[in-house]
């Protein structure tokens, strides 16, 4: 039983509104920063109230971009990231749903053994397998393409262990069912496991989506047309200029636009997504 002792809840709120403050703030003055001029930030006083270029500021970001970092429009690096991150997300769930329903229902040689080669591959990241991967993509001609910069991504060895993990949880009694009825395994897996996975896939979708919009490096080194850069290959140019001066009302505009997408995918999946983590029971 939970004691209720007024002088530990009003620590425990003042500690979460501590977190909250030290969280917020940084994207406060992200966003206070992108209504500001060019040279408010440059005396080195941070300004807390909102300024007048708000609508300037986005309209030149959106569509114009800024010459001095090389990059393109935002508008068409968000939407490289927004391909990039929604193929990664698809593609990672199809394949990791598709190769746990194998492992899980199908008896063939070795069927332990792929599934454990599948979980070792956890421990060898994209920066560790880079330069292979680089030299696979460049022989296939995939550079500078949107196939270039989701496909080396997509395998999951994350996902396929998590689906796995709820395959085995499905009474065999369930499956039973479904062959009696006359039900092959595509028809079980498209009407009785995809509906009964739903949250874990609405899950793994907000994981895997903000995890292909915030891709730096393997974008960096397949992409050298700025037709092809990410928004965040963009906010990296833009911060590192040559020969002048970081326009940080711009970049703070572009920061702040970068960080939508994710947030509205969080907040319209965010029951699903705490469904799909919490849930054992099905």
């Amino acid at each position: 039983m939970v004691e209720n002792r007024p002088l530990l809840n009003l620590l425990s709120h003042l500690v979460l509104i501590a977190g909250v403050v030290v969280v917020a703030f940084p994207v406060y003055v992200a966003i206070i920063a992108s209504t500001r001029g060019p040279t408010d930030f440059m005396s080195g006083l941070i300004p807390l109230l909102p300024g007048p270029h708000t609508l300037d500021n986005y309209r030149r970001i959106m569509f114009s971009g800024v010459s001095t970092s090389g990059a393109p429009p935002i508008a068409l690096m968000m939407t490289n990231s927004l391909v990039m991150a929604l193929a990664i997300a698809i593609g990672k769930i199809a394949i990791s749903l598709i190769s746990a329903f194998a492992i899980v229902y199908f008896r063939f040689p070795f069927r332990q053994l792929a599934f454990w080669t599948i979980f070792i591959t956890l421990m060898l990241p994209v920066e560790v397998r880079i330069v292979p991967t680089f030299k696979v993509v460049a022989d296939l001609g995939m550079l500078n393409s949107y196939a270039g910069l989701s496909i080396p991504l997509i395998a999951s060895a994350t996902a396929t262990f998590l689906f796995r993990q709820f395959f085995l949880t499905v009474p065999d009694e369930l499956t039973e069912a479904a062959r009696v009825d006359g039900a092959g395994p595509l028809k079980f897996f498209r009407d009785i496991l995809l509906p009964l996975s739903r949250t874990n896939i609405a899950a793994l979708f907000v994981i895997l989506f903000i995890y292909g919009w915030n891709q730096y490096l393997w974008p960096l080194l397949v992409t050298t047309d700025p037709g092809y850069y990410t928004v965040v290959m963009g906010i990296k140019r833009m911060a590192e200029v040559a020969d002048a001066i970081p326009q940080w009302n711009l970049v703070m505009a572009t920061v702040v636009l970068a960080m939508l997408p994710p947030v509205v995918v969080v907040v319209v999946m965010q029951r699903f997504f705490v469904k799909g983590l919490v849930e054992s029971e099905k």
